[in-house]
């Protein structure tokens, strides 16, 4: 093999592995969010402005536990530390699941609901349509759709149910991270 076929060679081999990475934003998405394992961080409400269960409460998360197919971040309103996100990756798309625990760690009636992104998303954004599941378990969220975004500086945690007002938004600080909090309620084992 002469140079000049060798150095194509490589570019193409470069220009087949870029290629690949650009077609799997869904992974890129789950790689950024890994960076953060085991790291908190604080944020704040911005929609909708004036919340009873949300505002003026210190919101926190934490990217607990991560493994390859699995992120549980839990999130904390305050003193009250029920939720908790749990990101499933498989076949190329991802999950979100809402695990609620009352004090006692005991599940909450409403429970591990969510859904699943239809298609590959970008590497800074992923939607979650509610599933049948959901739709089933809580009707009026028949039409939620949660999605979250993610760069370098901000996590943002997104709910809007179509046909009406209510939307959702907290954005949690990525650039400074925070003492890591105890465990969330029902999760002291993990």
């Amino acid at each position: 093999m002469t140079i000049k076929m060798k150095m194509m060679f490589c570019i193409c081999m470069i220009s087949a592995v870029t290629h690949a990475q650009e077609e799997n934003p869904t992974k890129e998405f789950w790689n950024s969010l890994q960076e953060h394992c085991g790291k908190a961080y604080q944020g704040k409400l911005m929609l909708p402005k004036e919340d009873k269960a949300f505002g003026g409460k210190r919101l926190t998360m934490h990217v607990r536990s991560c493994s390859d197919t699995v992120i549980k971040i839990p999130f904390f309103v305050g003193d009250d530390k029920s939720r908790t996100w749990i990101l499933t990756y498989n076949n190329n798309r991802i999950s979100l699941k809402h695990d609620h625990r009352h004090k006692d760690g005991t599940e909450d009636s409403i429970n591990f609901y969510g859904g699943t992104s239809t298609n590959k998303g970008k590497a800074t954004i992923q939607f979650f349509p509610a599933d049948n599941a959901t739709q089933n378990m809580i009707p009026a969220a028949a039409t939620n759709v949660w999605w979250i975004s993610l760069d370098k500086t901000i996590f943002s945690y997104n709910l809007k149910r179509l046909g009406t007002d209510r939307i959702f938004k907290v954005d949690m600080n990525l650039l400074n991270p925070i003492e890591t909090p105890s465990a969330p309620w029902g999760w002291e084992d993990e």
